[in-house]
């Protein structure tokens, strides 16, 4: 890399460049690099392709086999500045590289799918001390993000919302009605598939949960599970593939597309009735 000591500011996939270039003149695979510095070669691959950042131990390893003249080390606290919590930055990193998304949401709409409205609401009501700034910066990340399905066909989507996540009031009738019209909207436009697990459907594997799974081109598959004020991201195949298997009983328990669209736009109605009864 040419005079890498000018950059101010490093990009991860610009690292991840880095490493690649590094690793193959070495003459190391993704396996036998993650070998010599005690990680998965996954977690190789993921910093090669700007998913991942490595711990500070790792890079010091990653310099080490590599001869790299404390170049990983050096560079680490410079990748791309963190808009998001730390348990989620590295699940946001890879949603912006997934090719299919696939999300059950427990009790709140996915963040994907959120309007500002919706997004400044829910921020006030789980957290009712926040300072305005940060406020507004957690509205403009949400909707930054939404901005990856500006490409007409990746990711595609597909989101089982809890009936909850319809009925509980986030920010009032107004909101609601305009947070599900824009689902309806995405769901018209063909770019999200949407279903509805109904109340009725009782207790299933993900209760109380809200997760995530990820598909990408040239990665293992990842799951993100988030609780409250804490998420775990994985790509090991045995959580991955325990996950996928919540997650499809979960989809077999949903409504059907056109039954959920249709109870989606008939809350929605519901709600655009309130307004009017109590403006």
């Amino acid at each position: 890399m040419a005079n890498d000591a000018t950059e101010p500011m490093m990009t991860r996939r610009k690292y991840g460049e880095e490493l690649r270039l590094r690793r193959e003149a070495a003459g190391h695979t993704q396996v036998s690099l993650g070998e010599a510095v005690i990680v998965s070669p996954s977690m190789i691959a993921h910093i090669e392709a700007g998913r991942r950042r490595p711990r500070l131990e790792e890079a010091k390893r990653l310099d080490r086999e590599l001869n790299a003249d404390g170049f990983f080390e050096r560079w680490l606290p410079t990748l791309d500045e963190a808009q998001f919590a730390p348990h989620f930055a590295e699940a946001a990193e890879s949603e912006k590289l997934a090719e299919v998304i696939e999300e059950y949401a427990a009790g709140a709409v996915p963040g994907l799918l959120q309007t500002a409205d919706y997004a400044r609401a829910i921020n006030v009501g789980t957290e009712p001390n926040i300072q305005a700034t940060e406020l507004d910066q957690r509205v403009v990340n949400r909707i930054n993000r939404a901005k990856i399905f500006d490409d007409p066909k990746t990711p595609r989507m597909w989101a089982i919302l809890n009936e909850a996540v319809l009925r509980t009031v986030v920010g009032g009738p107004k909101v609601m009605a305009g947070q599900l019209r824009h689902i309806a909207k995405l769901i018209r436009s063909g770019r999200v598939q949407v279903q509805v697990l109904p109340f009725a459907a009782g207790a299933h594997p993900l209760t109380d949960n809200s997760l995530r799974l990820m598909r990408f081109p040239d990665a293992p598959d990842e799951a993100y599970l988030e609780v409250l004020y804490a998420g775990a991201l994985t790509d090991e195949p045995a959580f991955v593939r325990r996950y996928r298997e919540a997650y499809d009983l979960a989809r077999a328990a949903a409504l059907p597309l056109v039954a959920s669209l249709e109870l989606i736009e008939s809350m929605a109605e519901e709600y655009e009735n309130a307004m009017q009864e109590h403006p």
